[in-house]
């Protein structure tokens, strides 16, 4: 049985497609695998991606036919984790944003909570070439989390994460409301509420090398709306 999968969206990321996926297999053991979640780019990423797998058994795609939203391309890849026997699911983003170095860290960690956050906002953790917007939103969100969920999560809003499949499988995927950056808040919150331990440790996150950013105005006003309903429906 293999150990664990490391979910990768892709949209359009056709420029970053080789070097995050070389590097990700790089840095971890033969039983960890990485799934391309690819919602049908039309710069080609999804046919690169076959392409790749073609060359490499630990590679996998998945072609969702549209841009569905960051939510429900994890959940897909979830599934398919499930469906393939990983009991470890990582969460992590094409554009080296999410450093691969910082894999075995996670992993080792996972291996001893629940669920693993990486985090910008502790000791060790921070940013490198961010705005001054984007540090707001960013900060803005978790402080806007933790002040309405009351829980002690450092970094809400971010999206290097990692699970073991008991707590993703006890949580009904079916129900999750959230198709942009707010899915990360209320998956967190879930698997709070449910009782399982996690552990956060710090990263560096850089903004992306080459590509165009997904971050957009409508994105941020789906979380900032979907924080008070999670704490009004628990």
């Amino acid at each position: 049985m293999s150990s664990a999968l490391i979910v990768i969206p892709t949209y359009n990321e056709i420029e970053n497609l080789t070097p995050i996926t070389d590097a990700v297999l790089g840095v971890t053991p033969e039983t960890f695998h990485v799934l391309v979640v690819d919602d049908g780019s039309p710069d080609g990423t999804g046919k690169m991606a076959d392409e790749l797998a073609a060359k490499n058994p630990r590679l996998h795609v998945l072609h969702r036919s549209q841009k569905q939203g960051l939510g429900p391309a994890y959940i897909a890849g979830f599934r398919w984790g499930f469906e393939n026997n990983f009991n470890q699911l990582v969460e992590m983003d094409a554009d080296f944003s999410h450093h691969p170095k910082f894999l075995p860290v996670m992993l080792d960690l996972l291996n001893h909570h629940d669920f693993v956050l990486g985090c910008r906002n502790m000791p060790g953790g921070g940013t490198v070439n961010w705005g001054i917007l984007r540090k707001i939103i960013s900060r803005g969100g978790t402080m806007y989390a933790r002040m309405i969920l009351g829980v002690t999560v450092r970094d809400f809003t971010g999206g290097f994460n990692g699970w073991n499949r008991k707590v993703l499988e006890s949580i009904n995927l079916n129900t999750m409301e959230s198709g942009g950056y707010s899915f990360q808040i209320e998956l967190k919150y879930r698997a709070y509420r449910k009782g399982f331990r996690f552990k956060e440790f710090p990263i560096i996150f850089e903004d992306r090398r080459v590509g165009k950013s997904k971050m957009s105005s409508k994105i941020v006003l789906e979380a900032l709306s979907m924080v008070p309903k999670l704490r009004f429906k628990s």
